[in-house]
């Protein structure tokens, strides 16, 4: 395993439950985890993240639900049906259903089929399908 430039670490309340949802809903695979720290290095088709649960050694202020305000991580997948129907079958309520965006990119738009749902502290997670790129039609987003 290659480890990417940039890896997110979110600190969770309960690891055991985090892992259930990335591993057992959205089919993150463990790539190593400490469990006398209470962490686990995740990925999925090439996305990488780790979980802490808290533990007061990152916190730069006080953490209430819903953590990671602000932020949201796009994971880039195959494709997101298969993920949105997982989520479904555990019950686990989608914030947004899927929609195609197109973004400008200097003259072409780049497309992507998305959608919404939060983690269970509250960290907003974007899954994307590729889509592929065409020529710039009006003004993008």
């Amino acid at each position: 395993m290659q480890f990417n430039y940039l890896v997110p670490e979110l600190t969770v309340f309960d690891l055991t439950k985090s892992l259930k949802f990335y591993i057992g809903v959205l089919g993150f695979k463990v790539e190593y985890s400490r469990s006398e720290s209470k962490f686990a290095f995740l990925s999925l088709q090439g996305s990488q993240l780790m979980l802490s649960e808290r533990n007061g050694n990152w916190e730069t202020g006080p953490l209430e639900p819903p953590l990671g305000r602000g932020i949201n991580f796009q994971i880039l997948v195959s494709e997101v049906e298969p993920l949105v129907k997982a989520l479904e079958s555990k019950g686990v309520p989608v914030m947004k259903s899927p929609w195609e965006s197109w973004y400008r990119k200097g003259d072409e738009s780049v497309g992507q089929m998305e959608f919404l749902v939060q983690d269970p502290d509250g960290y907003l997670l974007r899954f994307a399908q590729p889509l592929g790129i065409r020529a710039l039609i009006g003004g993008g987003t």
